[in-house]
């Protein structure tokens, strides 16, 4: 069963864009720089790293990559098999992103993961998986989800179907309209917030586990509150 688009879908994507933004400030302000949603990101940080500039390190980029990899292939197994059995797959995704997220704050509570500045050890890898790991369920469940315009984890879709579809434009292929521009721009701009909210709570000494705890209640409180909704309301068949 996968959820049905209106209102409710759609604030639900709002809030996830928002909790990507929140994510990668701290991916790649105290874990990286690294980015665990965005991997067009650490393709080119792995490529200027195995050349040996910049000061990157080959091994972070290389853990993001591996764990969101293996995130994506749990995601889609999961996903697939829920939807098999008739149920709410759109739910389980949730769960599984907040259970990932909710033990990579876990990790960096205990294990006292803070801010760059110091050598990366062993529990910065491990909090870098399980976020890219969080962050490949993601990208697989807004696969299946297919919402237009609303991608919550990479803005470049959403702003060039911004710009594209300006009737200055003149592309007839790109969705135009009120409704699809002002997704477009809510989209983005939920990133945006989601990504300065966490870089000023790093900024005001925070520590980086309770940045990263605020998307992973974020997705737990919508997946709760998709799994409390009545199906009916919230679901259709596929």
């Amino acid at each position: 069963m996968r959820p049905e688009p209106g209102p409710a879908l759609s604030a639900t994507l709002v809030v996830l864009a928002f909790a990507t933004g929140a994510v990668e400030a701290v991916s790649f302000l105290a874990l990286g720089p690294v980015f665990t949603a965005m991997q067009t990101g650490n393709v080119l940080f792995l490529g200027f790293a195995v050349a040996g500039e910049g000061g990157l390190s080959p091994a972070v980029a290389a853990v993001s990559l591996a764990g969101f990899a293996l995130g994506a292939v749990a995601g889609s197994t999961v996903e697939s098999a829920v939807d098999a059995r008739g149920r709410r797959w759109f739910v389980a995704a949730l769960a599984g992103e907040a259970v990932l997220l909710g033990l990579a704050v876990l990790v960096a509570w205990r294990a006292g993961v803070e801010a760059t500045g110091g050598p990366l050890a062993g529990p910065h890898f491990a909090v870098i998986a399980l976020v890219a790991c969080a962050m490949g369920v993601r990208n697989v469940t807004m696969l299946r989800v297919h919402v237009p315009d609303m991608p919550t984890t990479v803005a470049t879709r959403a702003m060039a179907g911004l710009f594209g579809g300006l009737p200055f434009a003149l592309d007839t292929r790109t969705p135009s309209g009120a409704r699809a521009e002002g997704r477009r721009v809510v989209s983005v701009g939920a990133m945006f917030a989601g990504a300065l909210a966490g870089a000023w709570l790093l900024r005001q000494s925070v520590h980086p586990a309770v940045v990263l705890a605020v998307p992973a209640a974020l997705t737990l409180v919508l997946g709760l509150g998709f799994w409390m909704a009545p199906g009916a309301r919230t679901s259709e068949p596929g």
